[in-house]
């Protein structure tokens, strides 16, 4: 591994620690908040933060498109699809969030990272091929969710019911943004979005939960690193490991999300998985590698 490939993955490895741990601080801030007003309140932070970092990078940008457009200009033309891609963020994140008041940080980080397999198998609607590999993930991830969520019941719990169906936004939020973001600004795109799902989520807050100044104050740290770290700072760290490390490496190493979801559960909730539980969660785990695996890598028609 070169001194760049390296660099980028240590850099996605901390990328996936801070998202992982946001699992933890969203649970922890609805001690003191609704849903919403977390989920308002994290993402307007997140989108104010990226703002002087987009301007700071046009100013030092030496690509034409960055420092010879307008910023007003920019913001024009990523509008419409930021927004968009922000409904969809905001679905999910909402879905996740209430999700994490009825069911565990672990299972809720594993469950969530199915979108990994759910974005290749939504694009059979745009007519591409999928490779063995991910027909052989479905069916490990099938098995690692059922292990991981049936307890002796007949079905989910509430809480596992809602982070599935978060999953599948999440991956129609990962489709969305392949659309718009051609021609767009990603970090542009990424503050927009986390604006809208902000200012969205503003007001149904005010009417239903009717935060207190008090309670905001009391979740304050919580707010800040799900906002500041796991929005702002670990978007930015993203995209500068993207420059060096591969796209397979980087979207495995950025799965370990759930692994670290996992661990910060343990040490900072004393949550702990059942055995059957913790072989749910490996199951699902190589299932998630070997999607994002390429398929001739796997499973070669080559004999030596």
């Amino acid at each position: 591994m070169s001194n760049g490939n390296l660099k980028g993955t240590l850099i996605l490895l901390l990328t996936a620690l801070i998202w992982g741990s946001a699992f933890v601080a969203q649970t922890d801030g609805m001690n003191y908040v609704g849903p919403l007003t977390f989920l308002s309140v994290r993402f307007l932070l997140g989108g104010i933060v990226l703002l002087p970092i987009i301007i700071y990078k046009r100013k030092k940008s030496a690509e034409p498109d960055l420092s010879g457009t307008p910023l007003s200009t920019e913001i024009k033309r990523a509008l419409p699809g930021s927004v968009f891609c922000g409904l969809f963020l905001g679905i999910a994140s909402a879905l996740q969030q209430y999700g994490l008041l009825f069911t565990s940080v672990s299972k809720a980080g594993f469950i969530t990272t199915l979108y990994v397999i759910f974005v290749p198998l939504f694009s059979l609607f745009l007519k591409k091929k999928l490779g063995i590999n991910l027909w052989v993930a479905v069916l490990l991830a099938t098995v690692g969710l059922y292990m991981l969520c049936m307890n002796g019941t007949a079905a989910f719990s509430l809480g596992d019911t809602l982070v599935f169906v978060c999953a599948v936004f999440y991956a129609l939020q990962i489709m969305a943004i392949d659309k718009y973001v051609k021609g767009t600004d990603p970090m542009l795109l990424s503050a927009i979005q986390f604006l809208t799902v902000g200012l969205l989520s503003l007001l149904p807050a005010i009417i239903i939960e009717q935060p207190t100044p008090s309670g905001l104050l009391a979740a304050w740290f919580p707010i800040v690193y799900a906002g500041v770290f796991s929005s702002g700072v670990a978007y930015t760290l993203q995209v500068v490991a993207q420059k060096y490390a591969a796209p397979t490496v980087a979207a495995i190493t950025m799965s370990f999300e759930s692994v670290f979801a996992v661990l910060s559960a343990a040490v900072l909730l004393g949550e702990r998985l059942t055995f059957k539980e913790g072989v749910g969660c490996v199951i699902m785990f190589c299932a998630i590698i070997l999607a994002q695996l390429p398929s001739e890598l796997i499973f070669s028609k080559k004999r030596r």
